[in-house]
């Protein structure tokens, strides 16, 4: 039974492997829209054929790295489940240890470094795309010092996850999933709140705007938004990139306006401001905290949901998997699989009200700096610096992307335009 369960996983990775790269290599279909040609979303306007050609591949390779990838996390932990290595697991923690805490946190580490190796291939390819087709400048020793950054900020979350989790199932096997939920409001806030000085700067050097003549007018402009700014901060992000960016990060006293100094570089001082007059519509319009209860939404139902999944699967298919019941950290990588297809399936839901923000947000922006001439010429340069592609196929837009099209986001600057130039001739 066991062999057919592997069998059977590999055989559906690999067929949707080949249907995904048959979609977005040969079905999708990303040319744009006959109405739009010749307009300024029209990549021939502000891209020339080789750069259009690259953001094709890349958008496809990377997009492709994506359909395989999650999937490929699911068929990890199901194998990591079904060959025993789970229980391998555990016997080391009881071999090294007699605490049942050092056990557990044995567990989690072995888990942890064979999930990272595993999956390291697809990381490193991703990385390998990003060198060739010019969007990371980052050197390997640099890059690998990110991902071991990244793999024990993991493993400590995991690890504190897990003994909180596991203490919660010992104490109450029909409730503890309303108890792991309760208790990821405060440590989901505090991680929130500490990111922008404590973690982010682990990976990148952060200052205060060294432009004073441009921080003077976007602190103009959050004052305009009564929006109590002191600073704005950027980072140094171009010995990693080419690709341009700024976000709003962080809770309560720990919020930062943030500007990568590539774009600071690639763009001029009216396309900051609105770019920067985006960002703070996120603060004005309380994006982040609507985006904090979402999560806390959707995580109580996907706990709930688990934890049913998880006896039902415990009951039907645990004796082929040596596991007892779902108290027992074998159990492990049935959790964290049915969690991630839960977020997937989620993705569609969380995805499309992030769109609808950032369509607010880019709303906000324009009718704060008036200047659609701007507004256009920073997201055609976001376009090509990041290689996008300005309409990508539907089911990549329902699943990956948290910001509207550039197809979309262009067209509308340009719907505004005619509506302003319509109400000044009446």
């Amino acid at each position: 039974m066991v062999r057919k369960m592997g069998f059977y996983s590999i055989s559906a990775y690999v067929i949707f492997g080949f249907l995904a790269y048959w979609y977005l290599f040969y079905l999708a279909d990303t040319s744009l829209p006959f109405e739009h040609g010749g307009s300024r979303a029209d990549p021939a306007t502000f891209m020339n054929p080789r750069e259009y050609m690259l953001s094709e591949e890349y958008s496809k390779l990377r997009n492709l790295l994506f359909f395989l990838s999650t999937p490929y996390e699911w068929l990890l932990y199901f194998l990591i489940l079904i060959t025993g290595l789970s229980g391998a697991f555990k016997k080391w923690g009881e071999e090294a240890a007699k605490p049942a805490f050092l056990q557990k946190a044995v567990y989690v580490f072995w888990f942890s470094l064979f999930s990272y190796v595993a999956a390291f291939p697809f990381s490193y390819i991703s990385y390998r795309f990003s060198k060739t087709y010019n969007i990371s400048t980052q050197p390997f020793p640099s890059w690998m010092k990110d991902e071991m950054i990244d793999y024990w900020i993991n493993f400590m979350t995991m690890l504190i996850t897990v003994l909180v989790l596991y203490w919660l199932i010992g104490k109450s096997k029909r409730f503890w999933w309303l108890f792991a939920w309760l208790l990821s409001i405060p440590f989901t806030l505090f991680v929130m709140f500490i990111q922008p000085v404590i973690i982010d700067p682990l990976y990148n050097d952060f200052s205060p705007l060294k432009d004073k003549e441009l921080e003077a007018k976007i602190l103009q402009l959050a004052s305009e938004a009564n929006i109590p700014a002191d600073h704005v901060f950027e980072v140094e992000m171009a010995e990693k990139t080419n690709a341009l960016n700024a976000y709003v990060t962080g809770i309560g006293g720990n919020s930062r306006i943030v500007l990568w100094d590539t774009t600071l570089e690639r763009l001029n001082d009216d396309q900051v401001l609105f770019i920067m007059a985006h960002e703070m519509a996120h603060y004005v319009e309380k994006h982040i905290y609507f985006g904090i209860a979402g999560y806390l939404l959707l995580s109580l139902v996907g706990l709930w949901i688990a934890s049913k999944l998880m006896s039902w699967s415990i009951g039907r298919w645990g004796g082929y998997w040596k596991i007892k019941d779902t108290g027992d950290i074998r159990a492990l990588p049935l959790f964290l699989m049915i969690l991630s297809m839960l977020l997937f399936l989620s993705s569609p839901v969380s995805n499309f009200v992030s769109r609808y923000q950032e369509s607010r947000a880019d709303r906000y922006a324009i009718e704060m700096t008036g200047n659609t001439e701007a507004a256009i010429t920073s997201f055609q340069t976001l376009t090509k610096a990041g290689l996008s592609q300005v309409n990508p196929p539907i089911l990549v837009k329902i699943f990956r992307y948290g910001h509207p099209t550039m197809l979309e986001r262009i067209s509308r600057l340009e719907e505004y335009e005619v509506e302003q130039r319509n109400k000044g001739e009446e």
